[in-house]
């Protein structure tokens, strides 16, 4: 079975509370704060973990916050590739309002990451032998780093015969589809913006991601539409699933499980239908958490069975 490895330009410590209420001026007590190690490649990796498969997560880390990232990723059992970085790593909050049920949160912008030192990174994720078959980049990246660097990762992944599964937005996400990729996973908005349109209507979200795939810019694109569902266009797939209702505490993390369930289904093997299903199953399960928890396994579990059971849309 091939490898797996998700990279995090970008992480973060994750740090999520609950209040009362949220309001100005007054000091707000949050019972038992969480906190996790965050970025869209770690999640993936977490959430890979959770469903029993493994992989290795290449990060950038700098700083006390650094040092901290590494003892989180280091308790959940996670094999670790560390690049080394001057500045702090960032630090996310989300404070949960459960007055109002709204998340709000605040995103730190991370280091300034230096032209000279891109290139190092780039020579370093070069040299990992054996090189996987599958990487997954997942995430913002930090300040300073050219748009184009996951266009200049899709060509080295390329030409180390692997495939890689982009998840990101804007500039970089178009640089990087130029190169090609194997899956990209786009919400409504970030399909929008690659159709150059203002908004697509859902009847119109299959043509655009096809159009994609025609160019050669993704051979499977996954479109994330919220308790719309999603749907997964290739070349000879087309497949469209509603998600299920569940009582939604948090969205955070939910993109993220989401892709790690759809990895850890292609690595096994199983066709696009199911690819999709467990996508869905661990995207939605994330929802049912508090705060930075992704989902737990017996969740998505429950919930792919409950997906896979029910009508698909194919064409």
């Amino acid at each position: 079975m091939e490898s797996i490895l998700t990279i995090t330009l970008n992480p973060a410590i994750d740090k999520s509370f609950t209040v009362d209420r949220l309001e100005p001026d007054h000091k707000l007590r949050s019972p038992n704060p969480r906190v996790d190690a965050g970025g869209g490649g770690i999640n993936v990796a977490r959430g890979i973990g959770r469903l029993g498969g493994e992989s290795l997560a290449y990060i950038l880390a700098g700083g006390h916050n650094g040092s901290y990232l590494q003892e989180l990723i280091a308790g959940e059992g996670m094999r670790l590739k560390v690049f080394s970085i001057e500045g702090e790593t960032r630090e996310s909050i989300m404070v949960m309002d459960t007055a109002t049920n709204r998340q709000y949160r605040i995103i730190a912008a991370g280091p300034q990451i230096e032209e000279a030192t891109q290139q190092k990174i780039i020579d370093d994720i070069t040299s990992i032998s054996p090189f996987p078959g599958f990487v997954v980049a997942s995430g913002s990246l930090p300040s300073g780093m050219a748009d184009s660097f996951y266009a200049r990762l899709a060509r080295l992944v390329r030409e180390k015969g692997s495939r890689l599964i982009l998840d990101c937005s804007g500039d970089p996400l178009k640089l990087a589809l130029q190169e090609g990729v194997f899956l990209v996973k786009p919400n409504l908005a970030e399909l929008s913006a690659l159709a150059g349109v203002s908004q697509l209507e859902l009847e119109q979200v299959e043509e655009a991601a096809l159009s994609l795939v025609r160019k050669g810019q993704s051979e499977i694109v996954v479109v994330s539409m919220g308790a719309s569902g999603a749907v997964l266009i290739g070349k000879d797939d087309r497949v469209r699933i509603q998600a299920p209702t569940v009582k939604r505490k948090s969205t955070v993390g939910a993109g993220d499980s989401m892709v790690a369930g759809m990895v850890y289904a292609i690595q096994a093997g199983r066709s696009m239908e199911q690819v999709l299903q467990m996508g869905v199953a661990c995207g939605t399960a994330a929802t049912m958490n508090p705060g930075t928890q992704l989902f737990r396994s017996e969740d998505a579990g429950r919930l792919f069975d409950w997906i896979s059971g029910q009508k698909t849309n194919k064409k």
